[in-house]
This record gives C-alpha cells, structure tokens and sequence, in this order.
C-alpha cells in the first residue's frame, strides 16, 4: 500500500476562555489520513472543529497532544511545505494586485522557480485552467467572488503541490461557481495530486469525495468511502412493475430476501417487472443521521 500523503494520530487541541478562564476541548484524539490523487471531503457542523483541524496540521496553532505526518516525515520543514498548497476560507487578496501579479508575488514566495520565463508560464498555465485567462490583468478589486475563489485556488496550485488544503473552497458562490470550483479540484486529483477540503455543501461533496472524514463535536466520527456510507445508509430496494391496467408502480422492500419474494409475487400475478435498484439515502440525509 502506497504511504499517505497526510496522516493524523490522536490531534487534542483545547483553548482556555472566559474571564476565569476554563479550559474548553475542540479537538478529541482526531485520527485521519489522506492518499495520493484523492479527493477527501472534511465534514461536519459550524464550530465543530473543522478549521482548528486544518489550522493544527499546518501548524498555524499548536495541538496540545498527537502527531501529524507528511508525506511519512513528522516536521513540517521548508522542504515539506514546498509540496503543500493551502486557501483559507478568508483569504486576504491584495486588491490592488492584477491576477497575474498576485499569482507572480506567490510564485516567488515559493522557491519553486528558476526564473520569471518559467513562472510566467505556469501563470499562464493556470490561469488558463480556472478560466481567468480574460482577466489576467484586472485588479483584484474588480474581481467577482467566484473569481477571487478560483484565482485563490490558483495560488494554492502554482507551485505544483502534492497536497491541497482548501478550507470551504465553495462557500458563498453561486451554482456556476462551485461547477468550476468543482472540475478544477477534479482536475487537481487526476494529476494525482491529494485534495483535501472542508465544506458544509453536502451535495457537492457528495458529487465529488472518494473519502470522508466526518467530525461531530471535535471527535470523528466517520472516515471512509463515500459510497461505503451511503451504502450503510440504505432504504432498501425499489422495484417498479407495471400491473395489470399497465399503469407504473413501485414498491420498496428493506432486505434481499423480501426483495426476491416480492419479484415472485409480482410475476405470479402476471404483472412486468421494470426496474429493481438499490435506493440511498442522500449524503445530505445520512449526515444528519451521524450528527444529530
């Protein structure tokens, strides 16, 4: 089996608060790991520890115990870094830049290149790639929200990352925004590139996530496929026949067994069978099934 790209064992983070201050837990022995070229979806409800998660892993906080791993190296060393790319989910973008010029002061800030001929190509590369090709050289200012998310996404790329970090890459876009925001992490993952984001728009990761981690109250409470969970999280079985007035009707069924009686029932009083398929439950209904 191929080492993960990201693995995190027994993270507790807990922060002091109030006047007399007392001592409040956000994270619980937090166990998860990332793979190569996957698309990993970190869910959970408002405040339940989602961004201090991400926050500990790039050690922009401390946890008080447990270890992370990158790329199977426990520091977060330069060296390490150089193969991370990250947007939070309130980046500051500064507006006076054009797209192509901020991509640049990022591009410098990486190490990652030999000279400004080779980023500029990769400017161009990606700019093309998010759709901001038009827009290269207007200011940040006068970008839309969905255009500062994928320039922002574009930043977190231009260095050629192994890993991608991306903190509610979808909040607050509009339906054709988080399409675009969508095929472009699907692209980043075909490079085999690990993505690795939190969101709290069930349907689109259900439409994107291979893997899931789930949190609930700062302890996880699901990691696995996504198709895994919508399986555990089956209706049962429908079965669509047209009767003998050839009007369609269905039946669902809860097991295998009741499934087979019902095709013999149904065929026994000459009846056409149509469809049999497994019904899920939405990833949106299963989620509310673990968390509430």
């Amino acid at each position: 089996m191929a080492q993960p790209v990201l693995e995190v064992k027994g993270l507790t983070k807990s922060f002091s608060s109030g006047f007399i201050p007392k001592k409040i837990t956000i994270l619980q022995n937090v166990n998860f790991s990332i793979s190569a070229g996957t698309i990993t979806g970190f869910l959970g409800p408002n405040g339940c520890g989602k961004t201090t998660t991400i926050k500990c892993i790039l050690n922009l906080i401390f946890a008080d115990s447990g270890e992370v791993k990158y790329f199977g190296q426990s520091k977060l060393t330069n060296e390490i870094l150089e193969k991370i790319g990250f947007l939070p989910e309130r980046p500051y973008f500064y507006s006076y830049l054009t797209g192509a010029e901020f991509l640049f002061f990022y591009a410098e800030l990486s190490n990652a290149f030999k000279s400004k001929r080779e980023i500029n190509e990769r400017i161009d590369q990606l700019l093309t790639r998010v759709g901001l090709e038009h827009a290269r050289d207007r200011q940040l200012k006068d970008y839309s929200k969905g255009m500062l998310q994928r320039v922002g996404i574009a930043q977190a790329l231009i260095h050629r990352p192994k890993l991608i970090i991306l903190d509610e890459p979808m909040s607050g876009l509009d339906p054709d925004g988080r399409i675009e925001v969508a095929n472009i992490i699907r692209e980043t993952a075909k490079e085999g590139t690990a993505v690795f984001f939190s969101s709290h728009l069930l349907p689109d990761a259900e439409k994107l996530c291979e893997r899931l981690v789930i949190i609930k109250k700062g302890i996880i409470i699901y990691e696995g496929n996504t198709k895994s969970l919508l399986e555990q999280a089956s209706l049962g079985w429908s079965v669509s026949f047209a009767d003998g007035t050839q009007q369609v009707r269905s039946i669902l069924v809860e097991s295998l067994s009741s499934l087979q009686n019902e095709i013999d029932r149904i065929r026994n009083a000459g009846h056409n069978i149509l469809d049999v398929k497994k019904e899920h439950l939405s990833l949106e209904d299963a989620f509310r099934k673990l968390v509430v």
